[in-house]
């Protein structure tokens, strides 16, 4: 079987183009930057006689090359990912054209959110106003790549991200794998002969199993704690604000450090960690549905009982490992990790949500609804909250990308799930020792890593642009 090329048939015309781009965006560039050096970046001011001047500035210029030399770049590769995807064979597609071909559920799966999203978008609040920011969807565009393809990741995957295959051992990208059932290692091969491709796919789900859901039990505890601490102040705020920045001093790598070592397992602390913090969600649920249904008792009812329900049926598998039915499980080494990045990030979202609350208590509408003899409860959390969730969504968004980060860290340090998973700071650090010698095998989840954090960035900087509009 051949070897496959980067850019297949299609490269042999669509490359010099995208050669030539390129050199053309780094020559603008750099005269970008030597016009603003010497002052040369200023739009011409109008004539004596008061008429504007005809020819633009050097820097304007410049700044017009870097905007078409980058689009035609961005034109060469998508029409060479668009040749190689309708190509008939992958020696033909070559290996982009394969990749792009390989994940057609994440594109197809994109491609409907966004046109539900931009057809729906007036009538779907912030969220549709994100469509209106350009940063704000790029941002999105990316971080929901990465979603549909941890989702669609059993498909997507050429082969099994464990299995070893004789003969590709540290084999380059586009080496073909004879015995296999797709024939090509697209990115070829790591020090195992895994194929890094179907590793870096299934590193996807890994990572977006952990981060959000921890991050989302982080913003449970700290919004719980953050709103009584900042709504009633007082010994109440004192104490926790304490036990904040007392977490806060720590390092948090080295808290992150210490807490995910296998040994700390032995102790206990693990599971102490998750009997406290994974009863907050379950509290925070009740509290909701309390305080706004206490008037309709059979509602309310209904509500809080399914909470328990579920939630304890849920805390005794997570916690404890004890679920009957074998539903809701947790690995010692994820449950670690989860209990790591949920505790350290809760003290943070606390003192947002405190900050937020001591402002927004002080508005008309809250001193309106004590009026009306509403409880604090009901006012914490269904008039307070609802008016802070502008801040909170962006540092939701920008803490999953810190989790994304400490994740990778704690892998590259041998500290992840588990030794041969395929989460990206774990393949990372597997290929560093070969670095030298073969950088594909750790380049790659690094880029794959590198991507999803600036989608979270970008996606955190469009909510802010449009919730501060509002």
């Amino acid at each position: 079987m051949d070897q496959l090329t980067w850019t297949g048939t299609a490269g042999t015309v669509l490359l010099p183009l995208l050669q030539v781009a390129l050199l053309a965006l780094a020559l603008a560039l750099a005269a970008r930057l030597v016009f603003v050096l010497a002052g040369l970046d200023a739009p011409r001011l109008p004539g004596p006689d008061g008429t504007a001047a005809a020819a633009r500035s050097p820097g304007e210029l410049a700044s017009l090359a870097v905007r078409y030399s980058f689009f035609a770049a961005l034109g060469a590769i998508i029409c060479m990912l668009a040749a190689g995807a309708v190509m008939p064979s992958p020696v033909e597609a070559g290996i982009l054209g394969a990749m792009a071909v390989r994940f057609w559920p994440a594109w197809a799966a994109l491609a409907a959110t966004f046109v539900l999203s931009i057809r729906y978008r007036r009538k779907l609040g912030l969220y549709g106003k994100l469509f209106d920011s350009t940063v704000g969807m790029i941002g999105f565009a990316i971080v929901m790549f990465w979603v549909f393809t941890a989702i669609f990741a059993d498909v997507i995957a050429t082969h099994d991200a464990f299995a070893q295959m004789s003969g590709l051992k540290n084999k380059p990208p586009g080496s073909a794998a004879p015995d296999t059932a797709y024939g090509w290692y697209l990115l070829g091969g790591d020090h195992l002969a895994r194929d890094v491709f179907s590793r870096m796919v299934m590193g996807a789900r890994e990572v977006l199993k952990i981060a959000p859901a921890a991050t989302l039990f982080a913003f449970m505890v700290g919004i719980t704690l953050g709103l009584p601490a900042g709504y009633f102040g007082g010994r109440l705020d004192t104490v926790i604000s304490f036990l904040a920045n007392l977490v806060l001093a720590f390092p948090v790598i080295l808290l992150f450090y210490l807490l995910v070592t296998p040994e700390i397992r032995n102790t206990g602390i693990p599971i102490v960690l998750a009997a406290f913090l994974f009863i907050f969600p379950i509290i925070f649920l009740i509290v909701l549905f309390n305080s706004r249904y206490h008037t309709n008792p059979p509602k309310r009812n209904l509500y809080v009982g399914l909470v328990l329900l579920i939630g304890l049926w849920a805390y005794s598998g997570l916690a404890f490992n004890r679920d009957p039915l074998g539903i809701w499980s947790m690995q010692p080494n994820m449950l670690n990790v989860f209990v790591s990045v949920v505790f350290v990030n809760s003290p943070g979202v606390f003192r947002i949500v405190r900050g937020l609350v001591m402002d927004i208590k002080a508005r008309d509408y809250v001193a309106a609804g004590q009026t009306r003899g509403e409880g604090p409860w009901y006012i914490m959390l269904w008039e307070i909250l609802p008016n802070a969730r502008g801040p909170l969504i962006v540092d939701f968004c920008l803490r999953i990308g810190y989790t994304t980060i400490l994740l990778g860290t704690l892998g590259f340090f041998g500290l992840g799930v588990s030794p041969d998973s395929p989460d990206w700071g774990s393949t990372i650090d597997d290929g560093r020792k070969l670095l030298n010698l073969f950088p594909h095998p750790a380049v790659t989840p690094a880029l794959a890593l590198m991507s999803l954090v600036l989608g979270l960035n970008l996606l955190a900087d469009g909510l802010r642009e449009e919730s501060l509009r509002d």
